[in-house]
């Protein structure tokens, strides 16, 4: 009879293990050294190149987000950089009916309320534009905010929100991931990988190179690469993880973890009869 209970609880134990991997993630995101919103534009109702790409870039990451929220936020966009986010918003699945709403928010000041006030809480996802790479993008105090708030956009996206940025001045990356190798130069042609084709369908490289690049990023580590150029790589993603710790090891749901402690605890109990 010992024999047949340790079997069961070891199989109870085994199971507990099975189960154990499934868990919530956080956020995922996507870093670009693109400047797609200074190169696209829509027409009969259908975003065209950079734009098209930055409306997979939405459709991409809003599956990923856990945090239960349906708004997404362009910081510190105006004129033809804001023109850019919500067309890429408006004429993506996630509006009308897709449930998402799309919010601006500009300027210093309000930069900082809406991260070091925790209001980015209540964001699916956060947009970054190109910075001075387009009209109305980020300018050096308004980039100087997000380095400043750097743990906040961080722990935002461990919290389950979502990250596209495009190629600002990425101060606020560097500050977070210090390994990460971020170039700021200028270059041409883009090509999707096979991880990139399958994030954007529908994306070709000559929309993504509709116009030139600004940024690539060296020292990756595990980082999926989504867009390569002749000198390096230019779009990154990640199917989760905050941007400190992109893959993060997955906690057991809570029905998992009970039945963990009742394997270990009935293998204890059998250790101590026999």
């Amino acid at each position: 009879m010992k024999s047949l209970t340790a079997t069961v609880l070891a199989a109870t134990f085994v199971a507990g293990l099975a189960l154990a991997p499934t868990a919530s993630r956080a956020g995922p995101f996507i870093l670009a050294g693109t400047d797609a919103d200074d190169h696209g534009s829509a027409s009969a109702g259908a975003n065209q190149q950079g734009w098209l790409f930055m409306q997979r870039a939405l459709e991409n990451l809003a599956p990923g987000v856990t945090n239960g929220r349906t708004v997404v936020v362009s910081l510190g966009s105006s004129s033809t950089a804001l023109a850019a986010a919500q067309s890429a918003f408006n004429l993506s699945s996630l509006a009308g009916a897709g449930g998402y709403t799309f919010q601006s928010v500009d300027g210093v000041a309000a930069i900082n309320t809406f991260l070091s006030a925790g209001a980015s809480a209540a964001a699916a996802i956060i947009m970054l534009d190109s910075g001075g790479n387009v009209s109305g993008g980020l300018d050096g105090a308004e980039q100087t905010a997000l380095t400043a708030n750097a743990t906040n956009l961080n722990n935002f996206l461990a919290a389950g929100g979502a990250l596209f940025s495009q190629a600002n001045s990425y101060g606020f990356l560097s500050t977070l991931i210090p390994s990460l190798v971020v170039t700021l130069n200028g270059g041409s042609g883009i090509t999707l990988t096979a991880a990139g084709s399958s994030a954007f369908p529908g994306l070709t490289n000559a929309d993504l190179s509709s116009g030139p690049y600004h940024a690539e990023f060296s020292n990756v580590g595990s980082l999926p690469v989504l867009g390569t150029a002749a000198s390096g790589n230019v779009i990154l993603g990640s199917s989760g993880g905050s941007i400190t710790n992109p893959n993060p090891t997955p906690v057991p749901e809570p029905s998992s973890l009970a039945l963990l402690v009742v394997g270990l605890a009935g293998l204890r109990l059998v250790r101590r009869r026999a």
